[in-house]
């Protein structure tokens, strides 16, 4: 048996609380790895935090810099050589597009890391789904992610999310909520099979715990009509009617429905309220103009149609809620579509899981203060399309 799959099979025979202490014994037994650390992104991804609990555990890292920084948002080994003698490297754990941390350890030299980061950087691989494993039979990596505690609205929403980002072949991406540690209403959720994406994009109603149970119901009842197969108009119809047979008008929800047809490109979307879409195209940003139609629940048994839209390979799509476009200066001043319009096209080059991030530290920037009085969502969209779609080159 080689050694990677010793330490694959002791990180899978590993008990959930443990799964970072056998990562750490298996690097140092086979890798000659020391100071081994875990560091996990934190709720609002602005630091890298160590999963250790020891008093002497390691400071929290940054994430938009250092080396430990530079693998976690390129999703690539980075190593620091200072010289002869140790090196340390960080490498980067992702799970399908969603990225969660990186561990850092230290290698005997630059030749040893050389040789070996190649199988590290797999092996970090393994321990970031064995992690999301592990995270459903304990807290410990959960409680590692928190720079401060969360309200008990924003522990509802944010265990209600699917991730912060996730890619395949055809298309990238990555949402972000905030204030991160005190969210309560906005949401998004999204879903994808052999040849479809499904996602939603919600700008809840309220605050507190009362937003909170309205977002989830809502997104509850849209998963159960996606579920049982029924086209995008349908799972708002049965969304709607199930908010409004809770709350009889009192309160609704603006939900944006997108079903993307991974084929084709082919987009069919209802605007159930207002969470705004902004597409990026050859350099230039421009608001999509979409059918408005009622919010979820707030009259019984609403008919909802699906508006089609095409999208073609390179073309990003930013959606977001009134949270961002709606967000004043200290002086009255609205954000607005063109300082949006502006911010989204400063982005154009990064992917898509940084864009919702770097938005939202423009909108900070605006506002005047680093926590938003209100909820602000922004989700992105980068649709690459599939090679056998596009037609041949002449």
């Amino acid at each position: 048996m080689n050694r990677f799959v010793a330490a694959e099979r002791a990180l899978r025979s590993a008990a959930p609380h443990h799964l970072v202490d056998a990562f750490r014994d298996v690097l140092g037994a086979e890798w000659s790895a020391r100071d081994v650390e875990f560091y996990l992104a934190d709720y609002s991804l602005t630091t890298l935090r160590p999963t250790s609990a020891h008093p002497d555990s390691p400071d929290p890292l940054p994430v938009h810099d250092g080396p430990a920084g530079r693998a976690f948002g390129a999703r690539e080994p980075c190593v620091e050589r200072r010289g002869e003698g140790p090196v340390r490297a960080y490498l980067p754990v992702t799970v399908r597009g969603d990225r969660l941390g990186v561990p850092g350890v230290t290698l005997p030299s630059a030749a040893h890391a050389d040789a070996c980061l190649g199988e590290l950087a797999e092996l970090a691989g393994v321990l970031g789904h064995e992690l999301v494993v592990a995270e459903r039979d304990t807290d410990v990596y959960v409680r590692a992610r928190r720079s401060s505690r969360l309200t008990l609205a924003a522990e509802m929403q944010w265990q209600l999310l699917p991730g912060r980002s996730s890619s395949r072949a055809e298309y990238a991406l990555g949402g972000q909520l905030e204030p991160a540690y005190a969210v309560f209403g906005d949401n998004f959720d999204w879903s994808a099979d052999a040849d479809r994406l499904m996602l939603y994009v919600t700008n809840g109603m309220g605050e507190g715990i009362e937003a909170s149970l309205l977002t989830h119901l809502g997104i509850n009842a849209l998963r159960n009509a996606r579920r049982a197969g029924l086209p995008v108009a349908d799972q708002a119809a049965l969304a709607d009617q199930a908010v409004h047979a809770r709350y009889g008008g009192a309160s609704h929800l603006s939900v944006l429905l997108l079903d993307l047809n991974l084929a084709t490109g082919h987009l069919e979307i209802v605007d159930a309220g207002s969470p705004r879409t902004l597409l990026l195209r050859d350099g230039n940003v421009g608001v999509v103009a979409l059918d408005a139609q009622l919010p979820l629940g707030m009259f019984e048994e609403t008919d909802y149609s699906a508006q089609e839209v095409r999208i073609e390979p390179g073309d990003r799509l930013v959606f977001v809620s009134d949270g961002v476009y709606s967000v004043a200066t200290p002086s009255g001043e609205t954000y607005g579509e063109r300082a949006l319009a502006r911010a989204v096209n400063a982005t154009r080059l990064l992917p898509a899981a940084d864009v919702p991030g770097a938005v939202l530290r423009e909108l900070s920037g605006h506002r005047g203060t680093p926590e938003a009085d209100d909820d602000a969502l922004v989700v992105c969209l980068d649709w690459f399309g599939r090679e056998e779609a596009c037609p041949p080159h002449r």
